[in-house]
């Protein structure tokens, strides 16, 4: 197969995605879906099996529908692994993320189309050494004559890099300068003008992390905090602060130095923004995690929890190259996840604080690192055009 040095409209690309992670997943599909169609013109066919959780970050998806247009994406309703299809109904490039199970119906159809589509498994992000040499391997299929090819995203020139769209940066600096702008964002979730004054946080986390604790320091502390949490995340303790309200969208408190305030779940857009806005983001999975860094803001990570703590492991090798010299951070961090002792938490949030000028810093310099590095959907589509110009097809 010849892919155009440029893709044309006429590239087609199917995206098979199963929700795992509640948004992360989707999250990562939807923003590479609409980066395909808009920057480079390639057809798009995602499938997801998820239309509720898809709908909460793009309220245009109709959960009832089983195939759909959103944005110029062809969105396909994923409900099980049978079927049958014809050789022309599979795309020029086909990527399976995160290692799910395409339907056997539409590998076989891959098999017979000629020429036959170039095949990715989009893995999941990791600062891990492994990942620069697995990057691009090839995989036989046992039996039929496909080869699948393994691509990482990562932070190195070795791996896929991240995603990022075009004009994102100059969205970003343009909202960040506008005080009065990030004020009319945030009036509609409630923040007021003197909570503009405050440390504004956004949390977002697995229902895990020590959030009570973190509550009760903001609340202790001397500096104005006004935390920001999406509806339904770390709901337990988000309801015990709020005095047992029930911590809906809308719902507020403030005790001590902390007022607390749920919103609803905001198109990914406007999450972006709500990252832009705060002065600390505390994130989750992988979505988060990489628009966090995009939003040149200090941030915690809180990772996907892995069998055996493995994402210990996963997480050390990020900090071991983002955190090197912001000691505070690095412990913070471990602490957040469980991957050591939490000691006294407020001593802990009192020297994470006093370092997030240096943090802030780093945040900015980070960016441009990994961004030189070149961004995830341009690099995915040299190395298919690369694949496609070499690719044998026998009869």
């Amino acid at each position: 197969m010849n892919l155009p040095a440029t893709p044309r409209a006429s590239t087609t690309l199917a995206l098979f995605c199963k929700v795992v992670d509640n948004y992360g997943d989707i999250g990562i599909c939807w923003r590479l879906a609409r980066q395909l169609w808009r920057e480079h013109g390639v057809h798009v066919t995602l499938w997801v099996d998820d239309l509720a959780s898809f709908r909460r970050i793009c309220p245009q998806v109709d959960v009832a529908a089983g195939e759909q247009d959103v944005e110029g994406v062809r969105v396909r309703h994923w409900v099980d692994q049978e079927g049958s299809f014809a050789a022309d109904e599979v795309a020029d490039i086909v990527i399976e993320f995160f290692a799910v199970d395409i339907p056997p119906g539409y590998v076989a159809a891959m098999a017979g189309r000629r020429p036959r589509p170039v095949w990715f498994n989009l893995e999941g992000l990791s600062a891990e050494d492994w990942v620069e040499g697995c990057h691009r391997l090839p995989s036989m299929h046992p039996r039929l004559k496909l080869t699948k090819h393994f691509f990482f995203p990562g932070f190195t020139d070795k791996t896929g890099g991240l995603l990022h769209e075009a004009g994102l940066d100059e969205a970003r600096l343009a909202f960040q300068a506008d005080r009065a702008g990030i004020a009319r964002f945030l009036a509609p979730f409630g923040v007021s003008e003197a909570e503009m004054d405050s440390l504004k946080v956004s949390l977002f986390c697995y229902p895990h992390a020590p959030v009570a604790e973190q509550l009760a320091a903001w609340a202790d502390g001397g500096r104005p905090v006004t935390c920001l949490v999406p509806e339904g995340v770390a709901r337990e303790a988000v309801q015990d602060f709020l005095g047992g309200v029930p911590a809906v969208a809308g719902a507020f408190a403030t005790r001590g130095a902390l007022t607390l305030r749920v919103l609803p779940f905001v198109p990914q857009p406007d999450y972006d923004r709500l990252l832009w806005a705060c002065d600390l983001n505390f994130v989750r999975g992988e979505d988060s995690f990489v628009r966090a860094q995009w939003a040149g803001r200090p941030f915690v990570w809180h990772i996907y929890p892995q069998d055996e703590d493995l994402h210990h492991k996963k997480l050390r090798a990020f900090l071991g190259r983002y955190a090197a010299g912001l000691d505070e951070l690095a412990t913070f961090s471990l602490r957040w996840n469980g991957a050591c002792e939490i000691g006294s938490w407020p001593q802990a949030w009192q020297d994470l604080q006093a370092s997030l000028p240096r943090i802030a810093n780093r945040a900015e310099e980070w960016r441009r690192e990994v961004l030189a590095h070149g961004d995830l959907t341009t690099k995915l589509l040299e190395f298919a055009r690369e694949l496609g110009s070499t690719q044998q097809n026998p009869v």
